[in-house]
Protein backbone atom coordinates (compact mmCIF):
# COMPACT_ATOMS: atom_id res chain seq x y z
CA UNK A 1 0.00 0.00 0.00
CA UNK A 2 1.48 3.60 -1.00
CA UNK A 3 -0.29 6.87 0.53
CA UNK A 4 -2.54 8.41 -2.50
CA UNK A 5 -5.00 11.52 -2.39
CA UNK A 6 -8.34 10.47 -2.70
CA UNK A 7 -11.78 13.04 -3.26
CA UNK A 8 -15.58 11.99 -2.15
CA UNK A 9 -18.92 13.72 -2.10
CA UNK A 10 -21.05 13.58 1.06
CA UNK A 11 -23.46 15.91 3.24
CA UNK A 12 -23.04 16.12 7.05
CA UNK A 13 -24.25 18.63 9.56
CA UNK A 14 -22.26 21.43 11.11
CA UNK A 15 -23.37 23.57 14.20
CA UNK A 16 -21.75 26.90 13.20
CA UNK A 17 -20.99 29.56 15.86
CA UNK A 18 -24.31 31.22 15.52
CA UNK A 19 -26.35 28.05 15.39
CA UNK A 20 -24.70 26.61 18.54
CA UNK A 21 -25.65 30.06 20.65
CA UNK A 22 -29.22 29.78 19.56
CA UNK A 23 -29.68 26.37 20.86
CA UNK A 24 -27.59 27.34 24.29
CA UNK A 25 -30.01 30.85 24.39
CA UNK A 26 -33.03 28.71 23.69
CA UNK A 27 -32.58 25.83 26.68
CA UNK A 28 -31.98 28.70 29.13
CA UNK A 29 -34.37 29.32 31.70
CA UNK A 30 -35.80 33.45 32.05
CA UNK A 31 -33.21 34.35 35.07
CA UNK A 32 -30.35 31.93 33.80
CA UNK A 33 -31.07 33.83 30.26
CA UNK A 34 -30.74 37.68 32.07
CA UNK A 35 -27.69 36.76 33.46
CA UNK A 36 -26.23 35.03 30.10
CA UNK A 37 -27.22 38.65 28.42
CA UNK A 38 -25.71 40.82 31.51
CA UNK A 39 -22.39 38.82 30.74
CA UNK A 40 -22.28 39.33 27.03
CA UNK A 41 -23.32 43.26 27.91
CA UNK A 42 -20.38 43.04 29.43
CA UNK A 43 -17.84 41.72 27.49
CA UNK A 44 -19.13 43.14 24.44
CA UNK A 45 -18.57 47.15 24.14
CA UNK A 46 -21.35 47.08 21.10
CA UNK A 47 -24.26 46.20 23.39
CA UNK A 48 -25.58 48.38 25.79
CA UNK A 49 -28.65 48.78 27.96
CA UNK A 50 -30.91 50.99 26.70
CA UNK A 51 -34.03 52.59 28.84
CA UNK A 52 -36.43 54.06 25.83
CA UNK A 53 -37.90 52.33 23.14
CA UNK A 54 -36.11 53.24 20.29
CA UNK A 55 -34.22 50.24 19.84
CA UNK A 56 -32.36 49.30 16.65
CA UNK A 57 -33.26 45.74 16.79
CA UNK A 58 -35.22 44.22 14.63
CA UNK A 59 -38.87 44.89 15.42
CA UNK A 60 -40.81 42.75 17.79
CA UNK A 61 -44.59 41.84 18.50
CA UNK A 62 -45.56 44.32 20.85
CA UNK A 63 -48.66 42.05 21.68
CA UNK A 64 -47.04 38.83 23.13
CA UNK A 65 -44.47 40.24 23.86
CA UNK A 66 -44.39 43.21 25.59
CA UNK A 67 -44.72 42.39 29.11
CA UNK A 68 -43.31 44.13 32.06
CA UNK A 69 -40.74 42.52 33.87
CA UNK A 70 -42.53 41.40 36.79
CA UNK A 71 -46.30 41.18 35.86
CA UNK A 72 -48.75 41.05 38.93
CA UNK A 73 -50.49 38.06 40.08
CA UNK A 74 -53.44 36.85 37.86
CA UNK A 75 -57.32 38.01 38.36
CA UNK A 76 -59.17 35.43 39.38
CA UNK A 77 -62.15 35.84 36.83
CA UNK A 78 -59.76 33.91 33.90
CA UNK A 79 -58.37 37.01 32.33
CA UNK A 80 -54.59 37.72 32.20
CA UNK A 81 -53.70 40.11 34.59
CA UNK A 82 -50.98 41.62 35.24
CA UNK A 83 -41.09 34.82 53.80
CA UNK A 84 -23.43 31.60 78.88
CA UNK A 85 -20.18 31.86 78.62
CA UNK A 86 -17.37 31.88 76.17
CA UNK A 87 -14.80 30.39 77.87
CA UNK A 88 -14.34 26.61 78.86
CA UNK A 89 -12.83 22.97 77.93
CA UNK A 90 -15.21 23.10 75.29
CA UNK A 91 -13.32 25.22 72.78
CA UNK A 92 -11.57 22.53 70.92
CA UNK A 93 -14.91 21.61 69.17
CA UNK A 94 -14.63 24.43 67.28
CA UNK A 95 -11.13 23.30 66.17
CA UNK A 96 -11.70 19.68 65.73
CA UNK A 97 -15.21 20.78 63.22
CA UNK A 98 -12.71 23.50 60.88
CA UNK A 99 -14.30 26.71 62.09
CA UNK A 100 -15.36 29.27 64.81
CA UNK A 101 -17.17 32.27 65.37
CA UNK A 102 -15.68 35.43 66.46
CA UNK A 103 -18.85 36.41 68.12
CA UNK A 104 -22.51 35.61 68.58
CA UNK A 105 -24.04 37.86 66.63
CA UNK A 106 -22.63 36.79 63.69
CA UNK A 107 -23.43 32.90 64.81
CA UNK A 108 -27.20 33.35 65.00
CA UNK A 109 -27.05 35.42 61.88
CA UNK A 110 -25.66 32.29 59.99
CA UNK A 111 -26.48 29.10 61.65
CA UNK A 112 -25.31 26.62 58.48
CA UNK A 113 -25.95 23.78 58.75
CA UNK A 114 -27.89 21.47 61.73
CA UNK A 115 -24.73 20.30 63.06
CA UNK A 116 -23.25 24.09 63.10
CA UNK A 117 -26.13 24.94 64.86
CA UNK A 118 -25.73 22.61 67.38
CA UNK A 119 -21.80 23.05 67.86
CA UNK A 120 -22.39 26.23 68.36
CA UNK A 121 -24.42 25.35 71.33
CA UNK A 122 -21.78 22.66 72.66
CA UNK A 123 -19.41 25.67 72.81
CA UNK A 124 -21.89 27.63 75.44
CA UNK A 125 -22.61 24.06 77.55
CA UNK A 126 -20.41 23.58 80.93
CA UNK A 127 -19.13 20.25 79.92
CA UNK A 128 -15.43 18.61 80.70
CA UNK A 129 -13.46 17.79 77.70
CA UNK A 130 -14.14 13.88 78.03
CA UNK A 131 -18.15 15.09 77.70
CA UNK A 132 -17.68 17.11 75.03
CA UNK A 133 -16.02 14.48 72.90
CA UNK A 134 -18.67 12.22 73.45
CA UNK A 135 -21.80 14.94 73.01
CA UNK A 136 -19.70 15.88 69.52
CA UNK A 137 -20.09 12.21 68.89
CA UNK A 138 -23.41 12.18 69.06
CA UNK A 139 -23.85 15.63 67.14
CA UNK A 140 -22.24 13.93 64.11
CA UNK A 141 -24.39 10.91 63.78
CA UNK A 142 -27.73 13.22 64.00
CA UNK A 143 -29.06 12.81 60.62
CA UNK A 144 -30.76 15.41 58.74
CA UNK A 145 -34.10 15.12 59.86
CA UNK A 146 -32.42 15.93 63.57
CA UNK A 147 -33.02 11.63 64.86
CA UNK A 148 -30.22 9.90 66.20
CA UNK A 149 -30.30 6.93 64.62
CA UNK A 150 -27.11 5.13 65.03
CA UNK A 151 -26.47 2.40 67.17
CA UNK A 152 -24.05 2.85 70.17
CA UNK A 153 -21.74 0.96 69.20
CA UNK A 154 -21.34 3.22 65.63
CA UNK A 155 -20.95 6.34 67.95
CA UNK A 156 -18.72 5.42 70.29
CA UNK A 157 -16.81 4.11 67.14
CA UNK A 158 -16.20 7.70 66.81
CA UNK A 159 -14.52 8.87 69.67
CA UNK A 160 -11.33 9.93 69.42
CA UNK A 161 -8.57 7.32 70.86
CA UNK A 162 -8.01 7.01 74.32
CA UNK A 163 -11.76 8.30 75.32
CA UNK A 164 -14.19 5.28 76.37
CA UNK A 165 -17.71 5.64 76.69
CA UNK A 166 -20.33 3.54 78.22
CA UNK A 167 -23.99 3.49 78.27
CA UNK A 168 -24.26 6.08 81.06
CA UNK A 169 -21.75 8.18 79.58
CA UNK A 170 -23.82 8.29 76.31
CA UNK A 171 -27.14 8.77 77.49
CA UNK A 172 -26.08 11.35 79.91
CA UNK A 173 -24.70 13.45 76.81
CA UNK A 174 -27.81 12.39 74.70
CA UNK A 175 -30.05 14.29 77.57
CA UNK A 176 -27.34 17.42 77.06
CA UNK A 177 -28.52 17.38 73.14
CA UNK A 178 -31.71 16.68 73.27
CA UNK A 179 -32.29 19.71 75.11
CA UNK A 180 -30.63 22.12 72.67
CA UNK A 181 -32.47 23.90 69.81
CA UNK A 182 -34.41 23.13 67.89
CA UNK A 183 -36.91 20.86 70.71
CA UNK A 184 -36.59 17.31 69.56
CA UNK A 185 -33.36 16.98 68.16
CA UNK A 186 -31.43 14.05 68.81
CA UNK A 187 -34.25 11.82 69.17
CA UNK A 188 -34.39 8.21 68.46
CA UNK A 189 -37.80 8.16 67.07
CA UNK A 190 -40.99 9.62 66.09
CA UNK A 191 -43.00 9.85 69.46
CA UNK A 192 -39.93 10.08 71.51
CA UNK A 193 -39.31 13.57 69.49
CA UNK A 194 -42.89 14.33 70.00
CA UNK A 195 -42.34 13.79 73.92
CA UNK A 196 -39.29 16.02 74.07
CA UNK A 197 -41.04 18.60 72.48
CA UNK A 198 -44.07 17.81 74.68
CA UNK A 199 -42.12 18.33 77.56
CA UNK A 200 -41.27 22.01 76.69
CA UNK A 201 -44.51 23.17 76.73
CA UNK A 202 -46.28 24.11 79.67
CA UNK A 203 -48.22 21.37 81.47
CA UNK A 204 -51.05 23.62 81.86
CA UNK A 205 -51.40 23.47 78.11
CA UNK A 206 -54.79 21.57 77.46
CA UNK A 207 -54.55 18.18 76.47
CA UNK A 208 -50.28 18.04 77.90
CA UNK A 209 -51.32 14.60 79.90
CA UNK A 210 -52.94 13.00 77.64
CA UNK A 211 -50.64 13.67 74.16
CA UNK A 212 -48.10 12.73 76.39
CA UNK A 213 -49.38 9.33 76.90
CA UNK A 214 -49.90 8.93 73.33
CA UNK A 215 -46.37 9.92 72.42
CA UNK A 216 -44.58 7.65 74.65
CA UNK A 217 -47.26 4.46 74.03
CA UNK A 218 -49.62 4.61 71.61
CA UNK A 219 -48.70 6.51 68.69
CA UNK A 220 -48.30 3.46 66.38
CA UNK A 221 -51.52 2.56 67.08
CA UNK A 222 -53.02 5.92 65.87
CA UNK A 223 -53.37 5.18 62.53
CA UNK A 224 -55.81 1.85 62.56
CA UNK A 225 -57.46 2.85 65.84
CA UNK A 226 -58.10 6.57 64.63
CA UNK A 227 -59.29 8.94 67.80
CA UNK A 228 -62.10 6.84 68.79
CA UNK A 229 -60.34 3.43 69.13
CA UNK A 230 -57.41 5.55 71.09
CA UNK A 231 -60.00 6.68 73.14
CA UNK A 232 -60.87 3.11 74.46
CA UNK A 233 -57.50 2.36 74.52
CA UNK A 234 -56.99 5.00 76.95
CA UNK A 235 -59.96 5.34 78.55
CA UNK A 236 -60.70 8.61 78.18
CA UNK A 237 -63.12 11.03 76.03
CA UNK A 238 -63.05 11.09 72.46
CA UNK A 239 -63.43 14.91 72.76
CA UNK A 240 -59.80 14.91 75.00
CA UNK A 241 -57.81 12.61 72.82
CA UNK A 242 -58.78 15.08 70.05
CA UNK A 243 -57.91 17.74 71.99
CA UNK A 244 -54.48 15.59 72.59
CA UNK A 245 -53.59 14.87 68.66
CA UNK A 246 -54.70 18.74 67.89
CA UNK A 247 -51.47 19.51 69.95
CA UNK A 248 -49.36 16.49 68.57
CA UNK A 249 -50.40 17.65 65.26
CA UNK A 250 -48.70 21.14 66.03
CA UNK A 251 -45.15 19.42 66.59
CA UNK A 252 -42.14 19.40 64.19
CA UNK A 253 -41.77 15.70 63.10
CA UNK A 254 -38.49 16.32 61.44
CA UNK A 255 -36.75 19.61 63.92
CA UNK A 256 -33.34 19.30 62.10
CA UNK A 257 -35.16 20.11 58.32
CA UNK A 258 -35.06 23.61 58.89
CA UNK A 259 -31.38 24.01 59.58
CA UNK A 260 -29.37 23.89 56.38
CA UNK A 261 -32.21 22.85 54.21
CA UNK A 262 -33.08 24.77 50.82
CA UNK A 263 -34.79 28.12 51.81
CA UNK A 264 -39.13 26.85 51.87
CA UNK A 265 -40.05 29.93 49.70
CA UNK A 266 -38.48 29.07 46.48
CA UNK A 267 -39.45 31.08 43.49
CA UNK A 268 -39.73 30.60 39.83
CA UNK A 269 -39.93 33.00 37.67
CA UNK A 270 -42.48 31.99 34.59
CA UNK A 271 -41.18 32.52 31.17
CA UNK A 272 -44.80 33.51 29.72
CA UNK A 273 -47.73 34.16 31.00
CA UNK A 274 -51.11 32.31 29.72
CA UNK A 275 -54.54 34.41 30.16
CA UNK A 276 -57.94 35.01 28.42
CA UNK A 277 -58.71 37.44 26.69
CA UNK A 278 -62.74 38.05 24.77
CA UNK A 279 -62.56 34.72 25.58
CA UNK A 280 -59.90 33.11 23.80
CA UNK A 281 -56.30 31.87 25.69
CA UNK A 282 -53.49 33.66 24.44
CA UNK A 283 -50.06 33.96 25.74
CA UNK A 284 -47.21 36.26 25.50
CA UNK A 285 -43.51 36.37 26.78
CA UNK A 286 -43.17 37.80 30.75
CA UNK A 287 -39.88 39.12 30.20
CA UNK A 288 -38.58 40.44 26.77
CA UNK A 289 -34.57 41.48 26.78
CA UNK A 290 -35.18 42.67 23.30
CA UNK A 291 -36.55 45.44 24.83
CA UNK A 292 -34.20 46.44 27.03
CA UNK A 293 -31.10 45.91 24.57
CA UNK A 294 -29.17 47.57 22.15
CA UNK A 295 -26.60 48.21 20.04
CA UNK A 296 -24.47 51.04 20.81
CA UNK A 297 -25.09 53.43 17.71
CA UNK A 298 -22.12 55.50 18.08
CA UNK A 299 -19.22 52.34 17.92
CA UNK A 300 -21.65 51.08 15.20
CA UNK A 301 -21.27 54.05 12.96
CA UNK A 302 -17.22 53.56 14.43
CA UNK A 303 -17.51 50.10 12.89
CA UNK A 304 -18.59 51.02 9.51
CA UNK A 305 -15.68 54.22 8.92
CA UNK A 306 -12.63 52.10 10.92
CA UNK A 307 -9.87 50.19 9.05
CA UNK A 308 -7.17 47.89 10.51
CA UNK A 309 -7.06 46.51 14.13
CA UNK A 310 -9.41 48.84 15.83
CA UNK A 311 -12.05 48.56 12.50
CA UNK A 312 -11.63 44.55 12.56
CA UNK A 313 -12.57 44.71 16.26
CA UNK A 314 -15.41 46.80 16.68
CA UNK A 315 -16.72 44.50 13.13
CA UNK A 316 -16.28 41.49 15.11
CA UNK A 317 -18.02 42.16 18.16
CA UNK A 318 -20.93 44.36 15.88
CA UNK A 319 -21.54 40.67 14.16
CA UNK A 320 -21.56 39.14 17.32
CA UNK A 321 -24.05 41.46 19.16
CA UNK A 322 -26.15 41.24 16.32
CA UNK A 323 -26.20 37.43 16.23
CA UNK A 324 -27.18 37.53 19.87
CA UNK A 325 -30.44 39.81 19.13
CA UNK A 326 -31.23 37.82 16.00
CA UNK A 327 -31.00 34.27 18.50
CA UNK A 328 -33.31 36.24 21.39
CA UNK A 329 -35.83 37.41 18.85
CA UNK A 330 -35.71 33.61 17.27
CA UNK A 331 -35.92 32.32 21.04
CA UNK A 332 -38.90 34.41 21.71
CA UNK A 333 -40.97 33.52 18.72
CA UNK A 334 -39.83 29.48 19.07
CA UNK A 335 -41.48 29.56 22.79
CA UNK A 336 -44.39 31.07 21.94
CA UNK A 337 -45.00 28.77 19.30
CA UNK A 338 -44.61 26.15 21.20
CA UNK A 339 -46.61 27.37 23.74
CA UNK A 340 -49.67 28.46 21.57
CA UNK A 341 -49.52 25.31 20.25
CA UNK A 342 -49.66 23.85 24.21
CA UNK A 343 -52.79 25.83 24.78
CA UNK A 344 -54.92 24.62 21.80
CA UNK A 345 -54.27 21.00 22.67
CA UNK A 346 -54.50 20.99 26.55
CA UNK A 347 -57.01 24.20 26.69
CA UNK A 348 -59.70 21.97 28.75
CA UNK A 349 -56.49 21.51 30.90
CA UNK A 350 -56.93 25.33 31.77
CA UNK A 351 -60.60 25.09 31.89
CA UNK A 352 -61.11 22.36 34.50
CA UNK A 353 -57.84 21.25 35.94
CA UNK A 354 -55.64 17.98 35.25
CA UNK A 355 -58.34 15.68 35.16
CA UNK A 356 -58.93 17.34 31.79
CA UNK A 357 -55.47 17.01 30.49
CA UNK A 358 -55.31 14.78 27.43
CA UNK A 359 -52.54 12.60 26.28
CA UNK A 360 -49.33 14.62 24.52
CA UNK A 361 -46.20 13.94 23.47
CA UNK A 362 -43.26 16.01 22.22
CA UNK A 363 -43.84 14.08 18.69
CA UNK A 364 -46.94 15.54 18.60
CA UNK A 365 -46.29 19.32 19.09
CA UNK A 366 -42.91 19.01 17.14
CA UNK A 367 -45.10 18.00 13.95
CA UNK A 368 -47.20 20.90 14.23
CA UNK A 369 -44.79 23.67 14.83
CA UNK A 370 -42.46 22.30 12.43
CA UNK A 371 -39.31 21.25 14.92
CA UNK A 372 -37.42 18.38 15.60
CA UNK A 373 -38.64 16.72 18.72
CA UNK A 374 -35.17 17.40 20.42
CA UNK A 375 -35.54 21.38 20.09
CA UNK A 376 -39.27 21.67 21.41
CA UNK A 377 -37.34 19.40 24.77
CA UNK A 378 -34.68 22.12 24.91
CA UNK A 379 -37.36 25.08 24.87
CA UNK A 380 -39.54 23.73 27.00
CA UNK A 381 -36.84 22.25 29.81
CA UNK A 382 -37.07 24.04 33.09
CA UNK A 383 -39.76 26.65 31.93
CA UNK A 384 -42.89 27.66 33.68
CA UNK A 385 -46.03 29.45 32.58
CA UNK A 386 -48.25 31.82 34.92
CA UNK A 387 -52.06 30.67 34.20
CA UNK A 388 -55.17 31.15 36.28
CA UNK A 389 -54.80 27.79 37.88
CA UNK A 390 -51.38 28.50 39.07
CA UNK A 391 -47.63 28.53 38.00
CA UNK A 392 -47.17 25.31 35.81
CA UNK A 393 -44.01 23.80 34.63
CA UNK A 394 -44.28 23.46 30.89
CA UNK A 395 -43.62 19.87 30.71
CA UNK A 396 -46.51 19.17 32.77
CA UNK A 397 -48.97 20.11 30.00
CA UNK A 398 -47.44 16.84 28.64
CA UNK A 399 -48.83 13.46 29.37
CA UNK A 400 -48.55 9.78 28.44
CA UNK A 401 -51.48 8.21 27.85
CA UNK A 402 -53.86 4.89 28.85
CA UNK A 403 -56.56 3.49 26.17
CA UNK A 404 -59.72 3.68 27.56
CA UNK A 405 -63.39 2.01 26.08
CA UNK A 406 -65.93 5.03 25.20
CA UNK A 407 -64.00 7.39 27.00
CA UNK A 408 -61.36 7.04 25.00
CA UNK A 409 -58.01 7.82 25.82
CA UNK A 410 -56.77 8.88 29.49
CA UNK A 411 -53.48 10.62 30.30
CA UNK A 412 -51.70 9.40 33.56
CA UNK A 413 -52.46 12.47 35.44
CA UNK A 414 -56.00 12.43 34.56
CA UNK A 415 -56.01 9.38 36.10
CA UNK A 416 -53.95 10.18 39.15
CA UNK A 417 -56.37 12.73 39.91
CA UNK A 418 -59.69 10.48 39.59
CA UNK A 419 -57.89 8.10 42.05
CA UNK A 420 -57.10 11.26 44.40
CA UNK A 421 -61.09 11.88 44.30
CA UNK A 422 -61.93 8.19 44.67
CA UNK A 423 -59.89 7.95 48.20
CA UNK A 424 -61.20 10.92 49.31
CA UNK A 425 -64.30 10.42 48.85
CA UNK A 426 -63.51 6.08 50.43
CA UNK A 427 -64.97 5.15 53.76
CA UNK A 428 -61.78 5.16 56.30
CA UNK A 429 -63.68 1.96 57.40
CA UNK A 430 -63.13 0.39 54.22
CA UNK A 431 -61.01 1.88 51.59
CA UNK A 432 -61.09 0.76 48.13
CA UNK A 433 -58.13 -1.57 47.21
CA UNK A 434 -56.58 -1.22 44.02
CA UNK A 435 -58.55 -4.29 42.41
CA UNK A 436 -61.66 -1.93 43.43
CA UNK A 437 -60.22 1.64 42.32
CA UNK A 438 -59.62 -0.30 39.07
CA UNK A 439 -62.77 -1.78 38.80
CA UNK A 440 -64.48 1.67 39.13
CA UNK A 441 -62.28 3.34 36.15
CA UNK A 442 -62.61 0.54 34.26
CA UNK A 443 -66.66 1.64 35.04
CA UNK A 444 -65.91 5.08 33.91
CA UNK A 445 -64.43 4.15 30.49
CA UNK A 446 -60.67 3.91 31.57
CA UNK A 447 -59.49 0.20 31.59
CA UNK A 448 -56.27 0.16 33.65
CA UNK A 449 -54.37 -3.22 35.17
CA UNK A 450 -54.33 -3.14 39.10
CA UNK A 451 -50.67 -2.55 39.33
CA UNK A 452 -51.25 0.03 36.76
CA UNK A 453 -53.51 1.93 39.90
CA UNK A 454 -51.25 0.70 42.34
CA UNK A 455 -48.31 2.53 40.45
CA UNK A 456 -50.43 5.69 40.39
CA UNK A 457 -51.35 5.54 43.62
CA UNK A 458 -47.61 5.24 44.91
CA UNK A 459 -46.66 7.94 42.28
CA UNK A 460 -49.19 10.46 44.44
CA UNK A 461 -48.20 9.39 47.89
CA UNK A 462 -51.20 7.53 49.01
CA UNK A 463 -50.84 4.69 51.27
CA UNK A 464 -52.48 1.23 50.17
CA UNK A 465 -55.70 0.16 51.55
CA UNK A 466 -54.20 -1.52 54.64
CA UNK A 467 -52.53 1.23 55.58
CA UNK A 468 -55.56 3.45 55.16
CA UNK A 469 -58.02 1.42 57.35
CA UNK A 470 -59.34 3.63 60.38
CA UNK A 471 -60.95 1.37 62.94
CA UNK A 472 -62.32 4.12 65.15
Amino acid sequence: MKPRLQTSLGQQLVLTPQLRQALHLLQLPVLDLEAEISAAVESNPLLEWIEDAAVTTPPVDVRHQGEPADPPATAGNGDAAHGNDWEGASDFAWERSGHRPDDATEQLADEGTLQDHLLWQLHLAPCNERDCHIALALIESIDEDGYLRDPPDEITSNLPHGIQADDDDLARNLRLVQSMDPAGVGARDLGECLRLQLLRRSPDTPGHALALRIAEGDLEHLPKAGAEGLARRLDAAVADVEQALQLLRGLDPRPGARHGALPQDCYVVPDCVIGRQHGVWTVRLSRDPLARLGIHRAYEQLAASSSGDDGRYLRGHLQEARWLLKNLESRGQTLLKIVNCLLREQSAFLEYGPRALRPLTLREIAAQVDLHESTVSRAIAGKYARTPRGTVALRDFFASGVAGGEAGEASSTAIQEMIRALVAAEDPRKPLSDAHLARTLSERGINVARRTVAKYREAIGIDSSQQRVRLG
